[in-house]
């Protein structure tokens, strides 16, 4: 049931780096053409040319995923350079740490507008044309173990990750008829940049030490007391981006070594 990736065309968000780039990387290394869709295009072309480097195809946009415009404009030009969009990664995302009751407005409301809104505008720009391609597509939203479990601090980041899934589960049955398919990557905690920052941040919050962050909190719940690697992320989506059946729609794939056992 599984086909290659060769000649699809997948465009990432988030992807100059972290969990975003291992994705675009590893579709890359399987034969597919990518667009790095990113805020910094200094980034996102590094990222380009590491896949040219090593015989593949590539492209960069500038893109803010909370702007309809230019979300519209990056996914019009992956088009317009490939002919198709076969394959969403809507991966962008950030994280802000506060206690309920100091959690800035500001703040809540530029975590969900990058997590949600920008997932609502890439599916809307990206399914049209997987719809007029007629050929389907396979929509992929970067959630979490958060999407299934609470944590102190993240009450914003939670109710992002939890929101994702309800769209997954629209987009899949609307898209289903057409052949798209809408599914959720749930990561355990990965090391990427964005879990570094929040080790002394959480540190800090619950005047406990870094380690004890790392050990009682991020990987408390695991089997094995081990990150989820970017690599672990990577291959999920591969297997979800190149699945050869509708079969797998709505669905939430948890890689948390164990912590969420669904």
């Amino acid at each position: 049931m599984i086909m290659s990736l060769k000649g699809k065309v997948a465009l990432v968000t988030g992807a100059a780096s972290g969990i975003g780039r291992e994705c675009a990387l590893n579709m890359a290394a399987k034969g597919a053409k990518l667009v790095i869709a990113d805020l910094s295009l200094d980034n996102s072309n590094l990222v380009v040319d590491e896949i040219k480097k090593a015989g593949g195809e590539a492209i960069a946009v500038n893109m803010d995923v909370t702007n309809e415009a230019q979300v519209n404009e990056g996914i019009q030009k992956c088009v317009d350079t490939f002919g198709a969009i076969d394959v969403l990664v809507s991966n962008a995302g950030i994280q802000i740490v506060w206690p309920i009751e100091e959690f800035p407005f500001a703040d809540w409301k530029k975590l969900l507008s990058i997590h949600l809104d920008g997932a609502f505008l890439t599916t809307q720009a990206a399914i049209k044309h997987m719809y007029a391609g007629g050929n389907g597509g396979r929509i992929i939203y970067m959630g979490s173990v958060h999407s299934h479990e609470a944590s102190k601090l993240k009450a914003a980041y939670v109710t992002a990750k939890h929101g994702l899934l309800g769209l997954a589960r629209v987009v899949a049955k609307e898209g289903g008829p057409k052949g798209v398919t809408a599914n959720v990557v749930c990561p355990g905690f990965v090391r990427t940049p964005l879990v570094e920052k929040q080790i002394p941040q959480q540190a800090a919050e619950l005047h406990i030490t870094e380690q004890e962050v790392i050990k009682n909190v991020m990987l408390k719940d695991t089997v094995d007391g081990e990150f989820t690697t970017t690599e672990d992320i990577a291959e999920t989506v591969a297997f979800l981006a190149g699945f050869d059946s509708t079969a797998i729609n709505g669905q939430s794939i948890i890689v948390s070594h164990g912590w969420f056992m669904q």
